[in-house]
């Protein structure tokens, strides 16, 4: 009887690398290492994601997936801007692994140059489309302000992640990111 594919076996495998990215960091996402944790073999992760760099790929659409669905439900785009926060700190090993690697994504706009960036980028996208509803206008209209509140946002996400500042200061920062996203989008063109 021949065997069946294992239909779990892809988020296993990629399950296993999450695990080992956190454990270990980037040193620790070998083919070997992720077989063994998933409970199969290295030729069977090379058949489903090629390398090491199909791994790292995967892994990344999936944590750029999560971030978008943490966002997508938001009314508004101060609370978006909070929940991405929020994943940011609730899963700051993910984070910082998106952000170190997400350079490494394919980019359709490579391939083809009618995809605008910000479809490649969904959280930008989704972003941009949450304060056009706010504001008024389309959501290319926006582009400058959701790139503002990203960079607010992710520098925020990384001073408290890498515990820049004393932790009794923790609150105060978390006070003046709310503020500072509040300021920009009621003043949008300051």
């Amino acid at each position: 009887m021949p065997r069946r594919p294992d239909p779990n076996l892809e988020a296993r495998i990629l399950n296993s690398a999450q695990k080992l990215w956190k454990k270990g960091g980037e040193k620790s996402l070998t083919m070997r290492a992720v077989a063994k944790a998933a409970g199969t073999n290295t030729p069977t992760v090379y058949r489903r994601l090629r390398n090491r760099q199909g791994i790292l790929q995967a892994l990344l659409r999936r944590i750029q997936h999560d971030v978008a669905e943490a966002v997508r439900p938001c009314p508004s785009p101060q609370e978006a801007c909070e929940r991405f926060l929020e994943f940011a700190l609730d899963h700051p090993h993910e984070y910082e692994l998106f952000y170190q690697h997400a350079h490494q994504l394919p980019r359709p706009a490579q391939v083809d140059r009618t995809v605008p960036l910000r479809e490649e980028r969904r959280t930008m996208a989704l972003m941009e489309a949450k304060l056009a509803e706010h504001l008024g206008g389309s959501p290319e209209d926006h582009t400058r302000l959701s790139l503002a509140l990203w960079a607010l946002t992710h520098g925020t996400a990384m001073i408290l992640i890498s515990k820049s500042i004393p932790a009794e200061h923790t609150p105060e920062l978390r006070s003046a990111f709310s503020d500072a996203v509040k300021t920009m989008i009621r003043n949008p063109s300051a």
